[in-house]
């Protein structure tokens, strides 16, 4: 059910799950489209890259050091006051906990200073509806979530409202591209090393393993490609051309496990007539495009219409937080000063009904 609320409503976004400190401020309403008033995000990469990956210590220091400033920023280029929002939204988990805890303590500062409504968000919630933001999908859909710490397959009814698919039985997709980069001395982070050289590389060279792109259910698996990777490494030798065709070959892999699940999901779909014809694709590795031309040319077949955000809203950011917030405002999901930073919190209810899929 989309909100009733007819009126616009702005509100401040921080997102501080991982890596990146973000803050945005989004006008709109449900359904969207909406307004990207501003949309700031300060990445720590380079304090993170010569670890070949991200420290969770580090992050939270790094996240308290700069906070304010970011939040600051991000009303600044708004044009909006603290007072003139109507409310407030931030990422309270899954994530990095003392990063988590960072933006919700802030939020909560902020929230208590200006009399506003606290939304604590989901962070997958806010990756899923972000093609709301930019493309107004309306309810139902199909939702493939790919990050460095996901990799799921999702109907997304409304807001609040997933029943899970299939997941990743081993190491998600953003994770494998960050593990594959490590072994080939390509840097952190990974996804964006991986599909650099996969340009310059030969995909056919290596026809590595698509693990469970046949099995039953909808489930993923991609610790047997990486084993294969690092196989292929110890056997071929590390040197320039081998690295960029390994790279190739491993994103050609991957690419193909992540299309044909999502295919097997839109065939269920249209199959159980479900009012259902939009693929949406969220999360960082979403910003792939060998990944977007291939599901591109897989929802053609079927049927369906592929929404895919530009690659600033595909990785984390304060604009997906702040329009969540949009959406649970709307509809008068709001918090109070009790709500606790999650580690954990599965986004999906699962339930029975659903061909193939685990109950």
């Amino acid at each position: 059910m989309e909100s009733d609320v007819t009126q616009e409503l702005t509100v401040l976004g921080l997102e501080t799950s991982c890596d990146e400190t973000a803050a945005a401020v989004v006008r709109g309403r449900a359904p969207g489209p909406g307004v990207i008033l501003s949309n700031i995000v300060s990445s720590q990469i380079a304090v993170h890259r010569p670890y070949g990956g991200v420290v969770p210590e580090i992050a939270a220091r790094a996240h308290v050091e700069i906070v304010d400033l970011i939040v600051a920023q991000a009303l600044d280029d708004a044009g909006v006051m603290l007072g003139e929002l109507d409310g407030i939204a931030v990422t309270a988990g899954p994530g990095l906990i003392g990063g988590v805890a960072v933006g919700l303590t802030t939020a909560k500062g902020l929230a208590l200073a200006s009399g506003k409504q606290l939304i604590a968000l989901n962070h997958l919630e806010a990756h899923a509806l972000t093609a709301r933001l930019t493309d107004g999908v309306a309810f139902p859909f199909l939702l493939l979530l790919v990050s460095g710490g996901h990799c799921q397959l999702l109907i997304c009814e409304g807001v609040g409202r997933f029943t899970r698919l299939g997941t990743t039985i081993d190491d998600a997709a953003g994770e494998a591209f960050d593990k594959t980069a490590k072994l080939l001395g390509l840097g952190f982070p990974g996804g964006p090393a991986i599909e650099t050289a996969a340009k310059l590389g030969n995909a056919k060279r290596f026809r590595f393993p698509r693990p469970l792109v046949d099995g039953e259910g909808f489930d993923f698996s991609f610790s047997g490609l990486k084993s294969a990777v690092r196989r292929a490494g110890e056997v071929e030798g590390l040197d320039v051309v081998t690295v960029r065709d390994i790279a190739a070959s491993f994103q050609a892999a991957a690419v193909d496990v992540l299309t044909q699940r999502s295919l097997k999901a839109m065939r269920a779909m249209r199959e159980r007539d479900l009012n259902m014809r939009c693929l949406v694709v969220a999360g960082g590795v979403a910003a792939n495009e060998s990944l977007s031309r291939s599901l591109r040319a897989a929802a053609v077949t079927e049927g369906f219409d592929l929404v895919v955000p530009r690659p600033s809203l595909c990785t984390d950011n304060g604009a997906m937080v702040a329009w969540a917030g949009i959406e649970r405002l709307g509809l008068g999901l709001t918090d109070g000063m009790s709500a606790a930073a999650r580690a954990r919190w599965p986004l999906d209810q699962r339930r029975q009904g659903v061909p193939g899929a685990k109950s």
